[in-house]
């Protein structure tokens, strides 16, 4: 038995290994929306050459274009393709029409498209339509039934808005709309004899609008604030994407499904807006998709489910510029229409700026910060006790900090407070606005490491 174990432990560290370079290259619970109401989106080849050079281990599409779709094949990105509201009524009094859709908008593609979901409709239980929301379950059901028989293992679901909800605050105290009772508990029960997820729209980014005050916003956007307690439950919550999240967590468990598991459908934050609109710019887009990306690479998980990283697909790939409504609606691409970023969220691999989607272009380095992040003269003491709470609550190590640690002397906010935002900088990207801290941090070239206490980092 001796003898094999050298080989067990290499084999196991192969594994991890082999389980850590894949993960950096790209990370399955990370997915983007490729929405298409634009007239100047680049061509499809372009498109599947600029997710193939970021981490993004997903694509959502709004309905099945088979060019897309085509461009996507053998990529290995997965990719959620959608029915349209106008397909339910015929899917769901038809199983030769599921049978029809499957045929032409799977079979042709799949399995070199990595096609792993079907999305029914858009928001169809908060639409005024009854017949709509009588005729979805019916549809979804022929439309699983119609891939089962062709023995192709995809899943269907249909995307919910928040609006399902009539409770969200606290999380515990998540719960659907009673009017909604009845169909739902039919649409769960499809979706657990078949194992798909029900996949939902939170965006913070409405809720600072309805709540517009700073603390809000630092909430909102992952950054450093106080957090707020469940009231039910006692858990902390620092941030609303997490809080969101457990809501519908909580309103599944109290119609008994809570092993269904949960999709973020779409999630965002937009760059821009009209002058009347609270919320959009480049800096809260950047530091909410950046930090709900580094909040989903730490596996860190929600209060309610820990440990492991819901997936989500942020919203979205391109500005989409024929798309109806306020200026923020036009304006939540990650992405330029020429390939190259519209901000750093750190989705690019090796921290390179994508190519454009000429060939000829040059590849721009993205900017990285180097040395270590502390706090700023002068900050308040309930602002460094915030900075603190906020990054040891991110999946870092604050141990050294805890009495008997490295670095628990001198016992003061100060110190203990740059010991964790440097560690969560040098962990979370090393990013400018990784050590923003609410504008409380800043950056020095000075290494502030003292005794045995050892400061991560100093060099890009």
């Amino acid at each position: 038995m001796a003898s094999t174990t050298p080989s067990r432990s290499i084999l196991l560290f192969l594994s991890l290994f082999a389980v850590a370079l894949s993960l950096a290259n790209s990370q399955s619970f990370i997915g983007v929306n490729y929405g298409q109401l634009a007239d100047n989106l680049p061509p499809p080849d372009s498109t599947a050459g600029l997710l193939k050079s970021t981490s993004i281990g997903k694509v959502r599409l709004y309905g099945a274009d088979p060019a897309v779709i085509k461009a996507l094949a053998n990529s290995g990105i997965g990719i959620v393709i959608g029915a349209a509201n106008g397909d339910i009524p015929s899917l769901a009094s038809d199983p030769n029409a599921a049978t029809q859709w499957v045929n032409a908008n799977v079979l042709p593609y799949y399995p070199a498209s990595n096609i792993t979901t079907i999305t029914v409709g858009n928001e169809i239980l908060t639409l005024a339509d009854q017949g709509l929301v009588s005729q979805l379950v019916p549809a979804m059901r022929n439309l699983q039934n119609a891939l089962n028989v062709a023995s192709v293992k995809i899943k269907v679901s249909t995307v919910h808005s928040m609006a399902v909800l009539t409770q969200s605050d606290p999380p515990s105290s998540g719960l659907f709309n009673p009017a909604l009772q009845n169909t739902l508990k039919e649409l769960l029960a499809v979706l657990k004899d078949n194992k798909s997820p029900f996949t939902i729209n939170p965006y913070p980014f409405f809720a600072y609008q309805s709540d517009p005050r700073p603390e809000t916003l630092a909430f909102c956007l992952f950054q450093p604030n106080s957090g707020r307690v469940d009231s039910g439950n006692g858990k902390l919550y620092t941030n609303m994407f997490d809080a969101q999240v457990d809501a519908v967590h909580s309103a599944l468990s109290a119609m008994g499904f809570q092993d269904i598991e949960i999709v973020v459908a779409e999630t965002g934050w937009p760059s821009r807006g009209d002058s009347n609109e609270v919320g959009p710019s480049l800096e809260n887009a950047k530091a909410y998709n950046g930090n709900l990306i580094n909040h989903l690479r730490s596996l860190v998980g929600t209060p309610l489910m820990p440990g492991k990283s819901v997936d989500t697909y942020i919203f979205a790939l391109y500005d989409e510029d024929l798309k109806p409504g306020p200026g923020s609606e036009r304006a939540f691409g990650l992405f330029k229409t020429d390939g190259t970023m519209a901000y750093d969220a750190g989705l690019v691999k090796s921290s390179q700026q994508t190519p454009s989607t000429s060939p000829t272009t040059p590849v721009t380095p993205a900017p990285k910060t180097a040395g270590w992040c502390v706090p700023k003269a002068g900050v308040s003491d309930d602002q460094l006790q915030a900075n603190i709470d906020y990054a040891c609550s991110q999946g870092i190590d604050c141990g050294p900090i805890q009495p008997g640690g490295a670095c628990f002397e001198p016992n003061t906010r100060a110190s203990h407070a740059a010991f964790a935002m440097n560690l969560y900088y040098q962990t979370s990207g090393k990013n400018q606005w990784n050590c923003d801290f609410s504008q409380s941090a800043t950056l020095t070239s000075q290494n502030p490491s003292y005794n045995s206490c050892t400061f991560a980092g100093g060099s890009s």
